[in-house]
């Protein structure tokens, strides 16, 4: 039976149409359960949708752009994008860090090409990344576990903890003694959005730019809503329903379900589930950190970015901050509350390698600064700043450009408390701790509820693995079903079996 007595309707209800929710229904319909998924959206995709936001023809990504954990997540290993249709691109050039002067730190996705150009720093380079590119999917397995069980390939941890206290302590062959390999290494860092030299951050650093090596960063062709679009045509092909332009503000407007997964932030669970949560869960689900703020610009151009540095035109992402320090001086205003003077600027050209974006001989440039938390400042003249210190004439080709303040993101997608994008700080605590301090951060106190959104293990990043993970727990909660949830993923819907429609006390 039901939370409230009443018999199911229904097997299982989702709440977000985002990947994480949308990973969680097809685990679950794999399984041969009946599940419904409501979207407060007009379409599916959470985080991952694709608009023109600008003109006609000129093809935006909203939130996320870039997907190297689109290729590394055992989720999407299991579901193979190519063979739901999805291009994922690859830039020869996986990220760059331009630097005054013409010069730049370049990722490419050939280590050894990358090595050579870091010069004297390249050989402590390579003894960074080299392990770990050669092992990178036991260290994808290892980051996008449940961080709860044990690593199945203990020597990858192993090398991952050797790295990051190698990086954090400064010492030793690991040391780098020009200006460009510690850019390039802290702009990667600052993805997290937090202090650039804390733990997190390099952990977050380490394993993106090893996978800019290892896979590389594509993005998808056409934008980031094929990723989405395509997963829910598959859920919709197992049996499933998804229910758009329907925001959830209580439980009670669910219909009767044995279970319950919610793709939303710890306040939406509040909003949500209000008084019926035990008050000290409740109160660790307001201790809660919301992390720093993104505000976004998306430019329409007449022509390619006019990069000083000649690899700066062939990559798909874009680190604009200068040197390593401005990076650090620029992350730490952020977390102190304070807008930095020159702040971080991340920018995506897939122009570069694909051609669907923008009308012929055009392009589109996607930007966001980071901000704090709730911020209302329009930064685009500093964001244009940015690219202009390091394309000079920039400025030049704009046609149009769209922008989203960090207070108005929550308008997009509640699961944005602030503007933060990332789901909560990244910090090492809450990295382990979100969105409380439990054994087992999916299941809440709620009998058949559980959250899957990316305030749970492992986090950020369109990777599906916080819908797999309690999806996994609600099938063996709920109906009695243990088995391996990337197999129901990969192997299609079963039919529904005695076990599965067994009604739980």
């Amino acid at each position: 039976m039901t939370l409230d007595g009443r018999r199911p309707r229904t097997d299982v209800v989702v709440v977000g149409a985002g990947p994480n929710g949308l990973a969680a229904a097809l685990v679950l319909a794999g399984a041969g359960l009946q599940v419904e998924v409501y979207e407060a959206g007009a379409t599916v995709g959470g985080g991952a949708r694709t608009r023109e936001l600008t003109l006609p023809g000129y093809r935006h990504d909203v939130c996320s752009a870039v997907h190297p954990m689109a290729l590394a997540s055992p989720f999407f290993r299991a579901f193979d994008l190519a063979a739901h249709g999805v291009r994922l691109l690859r830039p020869e050039v996986s990220y760059a860090h331009p630097l005054d002067g013409g010069r730049a730190g370049v990722a490419w996705h050939d280590l050894t090409r990358t090595v050579e150009g870091l010069g004297r720093d390249g050989p402590a380079w390579r003894a960074l990344f080299g392990p770990l590119t050669r092992h990178w999917s036991d260290l994808a397995d290892l980051v996008m576990s449940d961080l709860r069980s044990p690593p199945a390939h203990p020597g990858t941890a192993g090398r991952l903890a050797l790295r990051l206290i190698r990086r954090l302590a400064a010492r030793g062959p690991l040391d780098f003694t020009d200006d460009l390999a510690p850019a390039l290494l802290t702009g990667v860092n600052a993805h997290a959005i937090a202090p650039a030299r804390g733990i997190a951050a390099t952990g977050v650093g380490v394993v993106l730019a090893t996978l800019a090596h290892a896979v590389g960063w594509p993005v998808p062709e056409g934008g980031s809503q094929r990723i989405v679009d395509a997963l829910a045509a598959e859920l919709r092909r197992r049996g499933g329903r998804i229910i758009t332009d329907t925001p959830i503000d209580d439980l009670a407007q669910l219909p009767p379900a044995r279970a319950v997964l919610l793709d939303v932030a710890p306040a939406g669970l509040l909003r949500l589930a209000g008084p019926r949560l035990p008050s000290r869960y409740a109160h660790s689900l307001r201790a809660y950190r919301q992390g720093g703020a993104a505000c976004k610009v998306d430019f329409a151009l007449a022509g390619p970015v006019p990069w000083q540095a000649p690899a700066c035109a062939r990559a798909g992402t874009l680190h604009l901050a200068g040197t390593r320090a401005e990076v650090v001086a620029a992350e730490a205003a952020v977390a102190a509350g304070r807008h930095a003077e020159r702040p971080f600027v991340l920018a995506a050209q897939p122009g570069v390698v694909d051609r669907s974006r923008a009308p012929s001989g055009r392009q589109v440039l996607w930007t966001y600064a980071h901000v704090p938390n709730g911020s209302h400042r329009d930064v685009r003249e500093q964001i244009k700043d940015q690219v202009e210190r390091f394309a000079p004439g920039f400025r030049d080709l704009i046609l149009a450009e769209h922008v989203i303040t960090a207070d108005r993101w929550e308008s997009y997608n509640r699961n944005y408390v602030g503007g933060d994008i990332s789901g909560g700080a990244t910090t090492a605590w809450q990295l382990l701790a979100r969105p409380v301090p439990r054994w087992d951060p999916y299941r809440t106190p709620l009998p058949g509820v559980y959250l899957c959104s990316a305030s749970t293990p492992p986090g950020q990043a369109v990777h599906g693995m916080c819908g797999v993970h309690a999806a996994r727990r609600a099938l063996r909660d709920r109906f009695g079903i243990r088995v391996d949830p990337l197999a129901l993923v990969a192997g299609g819907p079963t039919p529904h079996t005695e076990v599965a429609r067994r009604e739980t006390p």
